[in-house]
């Protein structure tokens, strides 16, 4: 193991399971972004971006079905529904694959990057 991987795990580990959850969805994002305004290069890449995003929002989903989940009832019903949509999404991208169709994901991931951000820095105050 180098150190890049060295201080990026001990930096990881540092961090809250929100700003986790969000810099997944970040990267998740980016990951789309770059295939959606390099498609000719970057098309080819496109399955197994769309495969990292649907584990991330599989993932989700599950957490909102512990029972020991803390986020409040509307909360988990809300990501449970949007984890759906991102998996029809996904579907239909892979069907018909088209730049502008990744744009609903992109955004997804990023508001709910921002609003997972935005709570952990509430609770820290």
């Amino acid at each position: 193991m180098d150190h890049s991987q060295s201080y990026s795990q001990i930096e990881v580990s540092g961090l809250g399971q929100a700003e986790l959850e969000s810099r997944a969805l970040v990267r998740t994002a980016s990951g789309l972004n770059q295939i959606k305004e390099n498609w000719n290069e970057r098309r080819s890449e496109l399955g197994e971006v769309l495969e990292k995003n649907r584990k991330l929002w599989a993932i989700l989903a599950s957490a909102m079905q512990e029972d020991d989940c803390p986020q409040p009832k509307e909360i988990r019903r809300n990501i449970l529904s949007l984890a759906m949509f991102v998996f029809q999404r996904t579907v239909d991208i892979l069907a018909t694959p088209e730049p502008q169709k990744l744009d609903i994901l992109i955004n997804i991931n990023m508001n709910i990057a921002k609003g997972l951000s935005g709570s952990e820095g509430e609770e820290a105050k």
